[in-house]
């Protein structure tokens, strides 16, 4: 299972952490929460198979890429106003 990615920022003067996480192969998910003051606002969960081309057969790298996409995808909706 890759790790994830974390990112804190502060948009109109409050608070907000994302983190994107992978759940493995047996639980084949990319997971983005976004908090705000320690509570999540938003969950977003996105199969393996809607991302990669080959789904939970893809490699270590393809994985890894796709979770680091997903991650910013989700700071561009949120810094931009369409996820809130």
């Amino acid at each position: 299972m890759e790790k994830g990615f974390n990112t804190d920022l502060v948009i109109s003067g409050e608070p907000y952490h994302v983190q994107t996480e992978d759940w493995g192969r047996r639980n084949p998910y990319f997971v983005s929460r976004v908090y705000k003051r320690g509570a999540v606002v938003r969950s977003v969960k996105i199969s393996y198979c809607e991302i990669l081309p080959r789904g939970d057969d893809s490699g270590p790298k393809a994985i890894r890429l796709a979770l680091e996409l997903q991650h910013k995808k989700i700071l561009d909706l949120l810094l931009s106003g369409q996820l809130l």
